[in-house]
């Protein structure tokens, strides 16, 4: 090799090392300002509920407490009856969760290891369902429950969950799949029913996705305003979000220091569970996990 070429060949080199560093300087930066972005409202949150309601309206606004008042959450809980909307916030949660976590596996371990005719055309439809917009069957649903004479009542929130959804289906068949076949066909051969394959096999093999499942449930029911907002009309049986708007509206939108404390109280448990669980949650994300056992 010339001395000529020697040298092209490092500046090549020099000049691909610089421009992978710009590029990744560049994508640090924008998950930066992306991160950033998402974080702001959060903080602004926080730091508005740890402040008095005379820093509050200060203009200009400033970015941190100057002197915390954590007085402010106590004062939120007890004008608030949040202890009464958790409980019920919680009941609905905790049933939601039981409820898709039996039926979803339940259903998915069918469709995995099980052979019956018309398996695949049945699934596709399940499937298909996930195109079709929430909304779409909101007023047929209501009159459902109309009929039934749920309104009024938790059964509207929880009922449906024992049914099934298809995206959990889907999440816990494709984990089933990854479990090889070897595991069923021995225990069937030891005479064991697929329900007692389904429980004492599947379901232990399969806690990844399980927990995946809860974590997606127990957000989505604790966060749900709509549902309650439709079929719950008695004040004693309010959840968290809709305790939080009547609190809002008792407490006058100038009240922004104590809304805003309420509004980190109802947050707070679910980002809990998601920083205690979020193991489980990233293994139940990698379908290939299943493979494992």
């Amino acid at each position: 090799m010339t001395v000529a070429a020697a040298v092209t060949k490092k500046s090549y080199h020099q000049s691909r090392k610089t421009k992978q560093r710009i590029s990744k300087w560049v994508v640090t930066l924008i998950l930066i300002i992306g991160s950033l972005s998402f974080l702001m409202p959060f903080w602004w949150m926080i730091q508005t509920s740890l402040k008095s309601l005379t820093e509050v309206v200060t203009y200009p606004p400033t970015w941190f407490p100057k002197k915390f008042v954590w007085a402010n959450y106590k004062e939120a809980w007890e004008a608030g009856n949040f202890a009464r909307y958790s409980a019920n916030s919680l009941l609905i949660a905790s049933t939601a969760v039981f409820a898709h976590v039996i039926s979803n596996s339940f259903i998915a371990y069918g469709f995995a290891k099980i052979r019956f005719p018309g398996k695949g055309l049945l699934f596709s439809i399940i499937l298909g369902t996930m195109i079709i917009p929430g909304f779409v069957t909101l007023i047929p649903q209501y009159i459902l429950f109309s009929k039934l004479h749920w309104v009024g009542t938790y059964l509207p929130l929880v009922i449906p969950g024992f049914f099934g959804s298809a995206f959990h289906i889907f999440l816990i068949r494709q984990f089933y799949l990854g479990i090889p076949n070897d595991l069923v066909e021995a225990a069937k051969i030891d005479g064991a029913s697929h329900l007692y394959i389904w429980r004492s096999i599947m379901l232990p093999l399969a806690k990844p996705a399980l927990a995946t499942v809860a974590i997606g449930t127990f957000t989505g029911a604790w966060n749900d305003f709509l549902g309650p907002l439709l079929y719950v009309n008695d004040e004693s049986k309010y959840t968290l979000q809709l305790g939080l708007q009547a609190f809002k509206v008792s407490s006058g939108v100038s009240q922004w220091h104590l809304l805003m404390a309420g509004s980190v109280m109802v947050m707070i448990p679910v980002i809990a569970i998601f920083f205690i669980f979020q193991r489980y949650f990233i293994e139940g994300m990698n379908i290939s996990a299943g493979t494992k056992g």
